[in-house]
């Protein structure tokens, strides 16, 4: 069974900095794509950013380009989503999500059958 958990989710100061983790357990995920997604309150969850099994594929949100950076340590069987420059509206939940496609990768909800239980992330003054 797939079983996704994300973790270093936390209260940040606006410009402050987060790494968010998501780890498996079971399954090796340097066979999946994964995806970053969010859902601040009252909105839908959103992509954030993708890297496709091989690597070789890496997209973010247009809102995110150049302040988040995702990762694989396949030695440790992780996928990290490094948030720097933070702002208010990074607020809500994180969730990582992953799906055994080969060579690309995607930020639609839909395309990803596993997911973890998410990791809040606010973003306060």
């Amino acid at each position: 069974q797939v079983h996704l958990v994300e973790s270093g989710g936390g209260s940040v100061q606006p410009g402050g900095s987060l790494t968010l983790s998501c780890a498996a357990s079971a399954f090796s995920l340097d066979r999946y794509a994964i995806g970053w997604f969010r859902q601040a309150p009252g909105k839908n969850r959103e992509g954030v950013s993708c890297i496709s099994s091989s690597n070789s594929n890496i997209a973010y949100a247009d809102s995110v380009k150049g302040r988040f950076t995702i990762s694989r340590d396949n030695a440790k069987n992780t996928v990290a989503l490094r948030m720097s420059s933070l702002e208010p509206e990074d607020t809500g939940v994180y969730y990582c999500a992953a799906e055994p496609i080969r060579g690309v990768c995607v930020m639609t909800a839909m395309d990803y059958n596993y997911w973890g239980q998410g990791t809040q992330v606010t973003v306060s003054s």
